[in-house]
């Protein structure tokens, strides 16, 4: 039962035809508060790219238009969300807010054992705190930037077992995210059981341009998990979007209610941990189980490492804002957004012949920074580099998703990453029709003049997740050349 009556009720996606035959996404919310923004002039962009080291990590949001680096703890909060956050019990231990969010995990994820974690990466350090020893390999769909730091720390390292063709940029497959099934027996066999403690599944594999995977294949990984007796763990910081790619693209599921399709996929899984920056649209994180051993072998980690076991590192306010966005999550009309408008923005991109990730994935539109920029040695981070030069034109701040954010081997040299995408973000319930327009038109123009934009190197570069506070220089003066096309198209339009 709900704790919150007037909570959204599963209702179904609308299914609106415009007369003009466009494939347009229709918000199904109204904008009650506003906040203000700012497009600064093209030259005041170049001097910030600068100053950030051409990290889009290091500019500053005055210096943004629009904010497309992450939908991590930037997607729009609900009135029912600000209304539950005035209840906040604050209480160091056993605060009846937390009974609320454990309440909607339960109801939500089907998992009874909760420990809270201020956010997705400190629910992995418990995690590879607790299982990953030394020589452990973990096979996994794909990695994440922060799980492959984790389990690197703790001395494992990992077996990414995709099938070969959920690398290719353009493609009809429309479960990229799938496991390869004889590659994980493969590497079980090899490695030996003893040394495998997890087998992880990524929701909408983030790296690879938020690509789904099916629910058949989450229960064949399952069932070779149970058959070895190895936990299955299911990252969900972004499971609504692939239960919504399961509902929409898995026949047996269409007809299933995206509520019903996220009780299956955890129900697959012996542990689920989450960032509620993603998943519920505050700040936070859990990881959750129905196992009491699973859950006592970790339990004694989260007052060291977050904080009690009823709080966990957040505020009450966000645990109370958690417990509304998990039940949201469920609701149709609000996990469909960000996927309806990221798919309306590949396909207009398309149009245009601009490089992109296909079919469109959850949490934002990919773009392939290595078709895009040919001419870039992957050494000089053409994604880096693309990203820098959208902003540079646009004020918009997408992320690089490729070798910056890849490290290096024991011999100082890049691992140079699968795909070089650029990432424009789309939080849920952010971003206009308009807006969306705006960066399909600056993204055009920049790929008529691909030409200009040259490679980056590093100037300082961290040892351990360098793609967020690392700084880079341009190899050349491409920065000041596309300026100046820049005014010579735009004149003194911003």
């Amino acid at each position: 039962m709900s704790q919150f009556p007037d909570s959204p009720k599963q209702s179904a996606s609308p299914a609106v035809r415009f007369f003009s035959g466009e494939n347009i996404p229709l918000e199904m919310h109204k904008v009650r508060v506003v906040q203000k923004l700012n497009l600064p002039p093209v030259e005041e962009r170049l001097a910030a790219i600068r100053r950030a080291g051409f990290n889009t990590f290091l500019l500053t949001t005055r210096e943004v238009y629009l904010d497309m680096l992450t939908d991590s703890g930037t997607n729009a909060m609900s009135d029912m969300q600000m209304g539950a956050m005035m209840q906040a019990d604050d209480a160091y231990a056993g605060s009846q807010s937390f009974e609320r969010m454990r309440l909607a995990i339960e109801e939500v994820f089907g998992k009874r054992f909760v420990l809270p974690a201020h956010q997705g990466r400190a629910a992995e350090n418990i995690i590879c705190r607790t299982y990953v020893k030394p020589g452990d390999l973990l096979p996994m769909n794909y990695h994440f930037t922060t799980t492959l730091a984790h389990i690197e720390l703790n001395g494992g390292k990992i077996a990414e077992l995709l099938h070969d063709e959920a690398l290719q940029i353009s493609s009809s497959n429309p479960f990229k995210g799938n496991m390869d099934i004889a590659k994980l027996r493969h590497a079980i066999t090899t490695h030996g059981v003893q040394n495998v403690p997890l087998i992880r599944m990524e929701a909408s594999t983030n790296l690879i341009g938020g690509q789904p995977f099916s629910l058949a294949n989450l229960r064949e990984v399952a069932a070779v998990a149970k058959e070895h007796n190895i936990p299955l763990v299911l990252d969900a910081s972004l499971i609504g979007e692939n239960a919504w790619f399961i509902k929409q693209r898995e026949p047996e599921f269409q007809q299933a209610s995206v509520a019903d399709i996220l009780r299956e996929m955890c129900a697959q899984a012996d542990i689920v941990y989450f960032s509620s920056r993603k998943v519920s649209s505050s700040r936070g994180g859990a990881i959750c189980t129905n196992w009491p051993e699973i859950f006592e072998k970790m339990k004694a980690l989260i007052p060291l490492f977050e904080g009690f076991l009823t709080y966990g590192g957040m505020s009450m306010r966000e645990i109370e804002a958690m417990a509304v966005g998990l039940r949201e999550t469920t609701d149709e009309t609000v996990i469909n957004q960000s996927p309806m408008f990221i798919r309306y923005l590949v396909e207009r991109l398309q149009a245009h012949g601009i490089p992109v990730v296909t079919p469109a994935g959850g949490l934002g539109c990919h773009v392939d920074a290595m078709s895009f920029l040919p001419h870039i040695p992957q050494k000089e981070y053409p994604a880096g580099a693309l990203a820098a030069a959208f902003y540079l034109i646009s004020g918009v701040r997408g992320m690089e998703r490729g070798t910056i954010s890849s490290t290096r081997d024991q011999h100082g040299h890049d691992i140079l990453a699968d795909v070089e995408l650029l990432r424009l973000a789309f939080p849920r319930r952010v971003f206009t029709l308009s807006q969306t327009k705006y960066v399909e038109d600056r993204l055009h123009w920049l790929h008529t003049q691909r030409q200009l934009i040259g490679g980056l190197r590093f100037v300082e570069e961290p040892p351990v997740l360098r793609f967020f506070m690392g700084r880079l220089e341009a190899v050349s003066d491409w920065p000041e050349k596309l300026m100046q096309a820049f005014r010579r198209d735009f004149g003194d339009s911003l």
